[in-house]
């Protein structure tokens, strides 16, 4: 353990020496020896709970405490920490659920327990504070997150609630403003990555003109892209063709903070002569996909220690990038800059024409993932192939193939599951999850798939009430084969709240109350 604790002392000097503010430091950069002492003896069930906690002192104060306390003999480590940081709770702990309200009612008073106004800064701890208010999902996830914020916005907008949307998107511009990204989370130990890019997405839940976050557009862009880069590099892959697609990667090397033990045992089992810091990259960047973890991103479609998600261009992520590129196009239009709203109008066709080339496979009929590194598909199906109908990037034939493997293979009695495979990941099955069913709701709908979209929808909505007549509870994710079951897998239990599930699950209802979805 002492040459872990030397290489996170590196890691911190090297954060002092760089661009980013001491404030940005990580816990992991903050109390070096601490951390790793206590995140290795798990004083908590939950790794992320210490990377979460609110220290008392200063960091130089603490550990400095710790330096003269750790070597008596009657030290406890456990009492220490209790000692010198506030210990976080789940977001909405204390809250009960009225149980004689029906379900829509109970998401519109669950908003209010979900917010957070805007944040005082943390000394030493990891929150980054944001200067507006916020939705958090619930339970261990006490901080914004980037892609939940949109299925939680879809609710938000169903309940006329602009104001909320708007501070949400006002806080992400802040954040590419001030980080050069929208991260993962505010938390400092996310500032290595994001998750997939829906901030242009959020902009079409406003009335306003999308020239007016052009700048933050851009950000969002060059973060992606690297602009000045045309090789494979970080987020950018060089095609066979020459043109530039996309995949995840996070700049760290080291174990998540927030799944620190968690990490260093996949990393004991690495494979195929990588090196644990090649395995934490590829934990981080599965991270950065959400979809953290699934069997999309396993080489031998099973286990995590054959993690590759840096060798894998994502059809969904690149999906989103289409999306971007058009917006962008949009807001330089709007602007009057014909030129620079042509260049992107071109990246688009282009990637669109690219996803199709790359990631349609015509023996599967399905959009896969495309492994660059083997020049061809992975071997895994999932409901990331929804997001071309999604975009209207498939055509119609596409679609139309599609059906009899969404029915086939997706379709369960509580919904649809990610992928057919059952690893024990949380993505992967028997699990549903509420965007996926979103995004291949309003996909099928592109396509005129009317009565598939209304089946899906009514499957799903149904299995969220009866769970929470059951229990009082909306959850992070679903058992949609055997709805008997709770959701599981993964490196953390079910949790509570839960933003995504009730902003899709809202949508779906008053939806079908419009007769815009069909019951079956």
């Amino acid at each position: 353990m002492r040459t872990i604790s030397i290489i996170y002392l590196i890691i911190f000097f090297t954060a002092c020496k760089s661009s980013t503010p001491v404030k940005d430091a990580s816990p992991i950069q903050l109390y070096p020896g601490l951390f790793e002492d206590v995140q290795s003896a798990h004083i908590f069930p939950d790794s992320k709970t210490f990377a979460d906690a609110i220290p008392k002192q200063t960091s130089s104060a603490i550990l400095a405490d710790y330096k003269k306390q750790k070597s008596q003999t009657s030290f406890q480590l456990a009492a220490f920490v209790n000692d010198h940081f506030t210990i976080p709770a789940p977001a909405a702990a204390n809250y009960i659920t009225d149980t004689a309200q029906d379900v829509s009612a109970h998401i519109h008073s669950l908003w209010k327990i979900l917010q957070r106004t805007p944040d005082k800064q943390e000394t030493g701890g990891s929150l980054i504070a944001l200067p507006h208010p916020y939705i958090v999902p619930g339970g261990r996830f006490r901080e914004v997150y980037y892609w939940d914020s949109y299925f939680t916005m879809l609710g938000l907008k169903e309940d006329g609630d602009t104001a909320q949307i708007n501070n949400i998107i006002n806080n992400f511009v802040w954040l590419l403003e001030n980080h050069g990204s929208i991260p993962n989370g505010n938390r400092s130990y996310y500032l290595t990555r994001s998750q997939p890019p829906f901030f242009s997405l959020m902009l079409e839940l406003t009335n306003h003109p999308v020239s007016n976050y052009l700048d933050a557009l851009q950000k969002e862009y060059d973060f992606w892209m690297h602009s000045s880069q045309k090789e494979t590099d970080e987020h950018v892959v060089m095609m066979p063709n020459g043109h530039r697609m996309n995949r995840y990667f996070d700049k760290g090397t080291w174990p998540r903070e927030e799944a620190y033990t968690e990490d260093i045992q996949t990393a004991q089992q690495a494979v195929n002569n990588k090196t644990k810091e090649a395995i934490y990259r590829e934990l981080r960047s599965g991270a950065e996909t959400g979809w953290d973890f699934s069997s999309r991103w396993l080489e031998d479609g099973q286990s995590l220690k054959t993690i590759h998600v840096t060798d894998i261009v994502p059809v969904d992520l690149n999906c989103l990038l289409y999306h971007l590129e058009k917006t962008l196009a949009a807001a330089y239009h709007e602007k009057g800059n014909n030129a620079r709203a042509s260049e992107f109008e071109q990246l688009a066709k282009q990637r669109a024409e690219d996803i199709i080339k790359y990631c349609w496979d015509d023996n599967k009929g399905w959009f896969m993932d495309f492994d660059f590194k083997k020049n061809t598909h992975t071997n895994i199906p999932s409901l990331a192939g929804m997001y071309p109908l999604f975009f209207n990037i498939a055509a119609q034939v596409q679609a139309d193939t599609m059906m009899k493997e969404l029915k086939t293979v997706f379709l369960q009695p509580g919904g649809l599951v990610s992928t057919p495979v059952n690893t024990g990941q949380q993505w992967d099955a028997p699990n549903g999850w509420a965007p996926l069913q979103w995004m291949s709701i309003a996909g099928l709908m592109n396509y005129h798939k009317d009565s598939l979209a209304g089946e899906i929808a009514s499957r799903w909505a149904h299995l969220n009430i009866k769970t929470f007549s059951a229990t009082g509870k909306l959850l992070e994710k679903y058992n949609v084969v055997d709805t008997s079951l709770a959701g599981g897998g993964g490196e953390y239990p079910n949790q509570d709240g839960f933003g995504w599930t009730n902003g899709v699950l809202l949508k779906i209802l008053h939806m079908q109350e419009r007769a815009e979805l069909k019951y079956p």
